[in-house]
């Protein structure tokens, strides 16, 4: 929390109190190897370990992840955990590619390819009702304690299929909200779906694939998706809505009609 100082158009000034959302380096640490340093909140962390390895395909279930230890560091806090099963080989092989991209004049080629690779099918699933987006949109201010609070926080929340919110978890990033829900979800053995999950953040193609990967069926993003977000949607057959307001929903995909 610190002062900062508002100017208003007419010349006025005030000073006003802020809380600002926190923002900080978190490095995921699997099996003595470092894998990644990530910009976000430090809350919720052990989702966060969790999520993060079921969406990177280190994982399959959340009982391969481990012996969760979070300390807070110096430069910010490091997360360490084990794995088991076969994502051990991916754990590896991630490291040691990523030893070799300052040389590798390959690396790009081989990002490329994992972007463009092909999305497991969503499983077939029932229709979300608007009416369930437009409750769930209504409730989700309240369950949003760090959004309130500073109004930079993204938030991620699974939805049941009439609109009643379960699990919320936020972070300064929208990829990590996500990964933070999933983690919450695995942890308590529930799926994705039936229900739908919704994301306060803009409907990138990571968004899209994290969600799809994890097992969700519809999602909702309350911004609008990238041009590669609605292409590998519907390729997937994910039910997507976009752009929810209070007053208004836009179905980019219906993927529980797909076919019919």
């Amino acid at each position: 929390m610190s002062t900062a100082l508002e100017v208003r158009p007419d010349g006025t000034r005030n000073a006003i109190t802020r809380v600002w959302v926190p923002e900080v380096p978190v490095a995921l640490e699997f099996n003595g190897l470092s894998y990644a340093v990530m910009m976000a909140t430090p809350r919720d962390l052990e989702d966060f370990a969790i999520g993060f390895a079921l969406n990177e395909g280190l994982a399959a279930t959340a009982v391969e992840v481990s012996d969760i230890a979070i300390a807070e560091v110096e430069q910010g806090w490091i997360v360490r955990a084990a794995l088991s099963g076969l994502g051990i080989d991916k754990l590896t092989e991630r490291v040691r590619s990523r030893v070799a991209e300052s040389s590798c004049g390959l690396c790009g080629i081989e990002n490329l390819a994992e972007v463009a690779r092909a999305l497991p099918p969503v499983a077939a699933h029932a229709a979300i009702a608007p009416e369930a987006i437009f409750a769930a949109l209504a409730s989700l201010h309240d369950r949003q304690d760090l959004g309130r609070k500073t109004g930079a926080a993204h938030a991620a929340a699974w939805c049941a299929p009439d609109g009643a919110i379960g699990p919320v978890r936020e972070d300064v990033g929208r990829h990590n909200a996500l990964d933070k829900l999933v983690g919450a979800m695995a942890r308590q053995g529930c799926a994705l779906s039936p229900g739908f999950v919704l994301s306060t953040a803009r409907c990138s193609f990571e968004i899209v694939e994290k969600a799809v990967r994890a097992g969700a069926t519809t999602l909702v993003t309350v911004s609008l998706p990238t041009s590669l977000a609605v292409t590998r949607a519907c390729a997937a057959g994910l039910s997507l809505w976009v752009l929810a307001r209070g007053d208004a929903v836009t179905l980019v995909n219906d993927g529980a009609h797909r076919g019919a």
